[in-house]
C-alpha cells in the first residue's frame, strides 16, 4: 500500500460565510520588514469547503488541503477550534 503525502493544514479566522457550503479563512502572520524592522501584518485568504454551513464570522478554524472542489476551493474545514463570541 502506497502512503499518501502529508496535506498542508492552516489555522485562521473566518472572514466570510456568505456563500453556500463555502467559507473564506484569513491567515494573518506578523513579518518583520527587511529594511525598517517594523512588524507588518500579512494576510493570506483561503476559500474552504464547509459541508454543513456551520461556521460563522470570527470563528477560529483549522482547514486542510484537498483536491480542487471548484475554481477557487481547494481547502476543506477540519474543525472549529474556537466559536465566535
Amino acid at each position: 500500500m502506497e502512503n499518501r503525502n502529508l496535506r498542508k493544514e492552516r489555522i485562521g479566522v473566518v472572514t466570510s460565510n456568505k456563500m453556500d457550503k463555502a467559507i473564506v479563512v484569513a491567515q494573518v502572520t506578523r513579518v518583520k520588514h527587511p529594511l525598517y524592522g517594523k512588524f507588518v501584518l500579512k494576510t493570506k485568504k483561503f476559500v474552504a469547503h464547509d459541508e454543513k454551513n456551520d461556521c460563522n464570522i470570527g470563528e477560529t478554524v483549522r482547514i486542510m488541503e484537498t483536491r480542487p472542489l471548484s475554481k477557487t476551493k481547494c481547502w476543506r474545514l477540519v474543525e472549529i477550534i474556537e466559536r465566535a463570541k
